[in-house]
């Protein structure tokens, strides 16, 4: 019995959900769709109870939900003034209803409109950014993980349920799609260091990926699969990495089972809060006084506090745990972990003066 009230209180707070994030104009719509079965219901009802025609039955539905108080077109027996009763309860409700969503509609739509052309204009302003195309669960949680970072972004979302959500985070954004060539464009697609496609929906994010490959050949793209065959597809559409969940997601209950202290120092280093570890890469500029050092000289675990996994050299050779004596190169991707003081402190000489 518990555990029925339990799926049962579940229930209904899965659907309270799904009705607060349903978009106005689909609650519009619904609620016209009631009117218009009251409506029908209403006429229907007159004729069968009453006997009237359908002229004199529409006509009295009409003027029973407008509540002008006109008067009846013909005197009502016993039966039809609790089909009158019936109209005006749910019928009533429901023309208020569709009047107030109208109204809030096109409040919502004047305010977008003022909004979206400030956001145009700071997206002009847009340099380096990453476009995020999709505001769904991971979207989310990528958008809340650069804005901790500090990393500009705009986001490319064409679902009216999501776009009050996006404007209570005071995200910058577009209402767009994100296959379409002008859009792209518009959200400084030229000019961004990456794009990240997380749509719900694998031939959208090879499309995605295929577009924004030709706007900009240089662009960072990652992009997310859920089948493992769309892979390899979105890899020849032109993304630089391609990321399956359900495959991260089985490794990670694997290594739970295998390692679990393992998998729990990095979830404390990859999503805590309270933590100020962070796993990190740092590329070294030539100007950099860090060019020429070796591990040993170059001060980062004794002055920075800085741990080195691995450093990646620019012809993308990969050294893991490197030996003390490894001279640091211009152009030198560091794989670090620290603290982000600590962090911040050597980010400052890697760019160098």
């Amino acid at each position: 019995m518990a555990a029925s009230g339990i799926g049962s209180r579940l229930e209904q707070d899965l659907l309270g959900r799904r009705l607060r994030h349903t978009s106005p104009r689909v609650q519009l719509r619904l609620a016209l769709m009631v009117l218009l079965l009251v409506v029908g219901l209403g006429t229907v009802g007159y004729m069968l109870v009453e006997g009237w025609g359908l002229l004199d039955a529409f006509y009295m539905t009409v003027l029973t939900l407008s509540t002008v108080g006109y008067g009846e077109v013909h005197p009502l027996s016993t039966a039809g003034k609790f089909l009158s009763i019936i109209v005006i309860v749910t019928g009533v409700g429901s023309a208020g209803f569709a009047v107030g969503t109208a109204g809030k509609l096109m409040l919502e739509d004047r305010i977008r409109a003022v909004l979206g052309r400030r956001s145009m204009k700071a997206i002009e302003k847009l340099q380096n950014h990453y476009i995020i195309c999709g505001f769904g669960r991971m979207g989310r949680i990528i958008c809340e993980e650069l804005t901790e970072r500090k990393i500009p972004f705009v986001i490319l979302e064409n679902s009216d349920a999501v776009l009050d959500d996006l404007q209570r985070h005071g995200y910058l954004f577009m209402k767009a799609n994100a296959t379409n060539d002008e859009e792209l464009i518009q959200a400084g697609i030229e000019r961004a260091a990456g794009l990240v496609s997380v749509v719900t929906d694998d031939a959208q994010n090879v499309f995605i990926v295929l577009t924004a490959r030709g706007l900009n050949p240089k662009l960072n793209i990652v992009a997310r699969s859920a089948a493992e065959e769309t892979i390899k597809k979105l890899v020849r559409a032109g993304a630089n990495r391609v990321i399956s969940p359900y495959f991260l997601g089985g490794h990670r209950i694997a290594q739970a089972i295998v390692s679990p202290t393992g998998l729990d120092f990095l979830e404390n280093i990859i999503q805590s809060k309270t933590m100020d570890l962070r796993l990190e890469e740092m590329s070294i500029a030539p100007k950099s006084s860090l060019v020429g050092t070796t591990l040993a000289t170059s001060g980062l675990r004794k002055d920075f506090n800085i741990i080195i996994l691995a450093i990646k050299s620019a012809t993308g050779t990969m050294s893991f745990n490197p030996p003390f004596d490894t001279e640091i190169k211009a152009a030198d991707t560091l794989i670090i972990l620290g603290h982000r003081p600590d962090l911040d402190r050597l980010d400052q000489v890697a760019k160098g003066p």
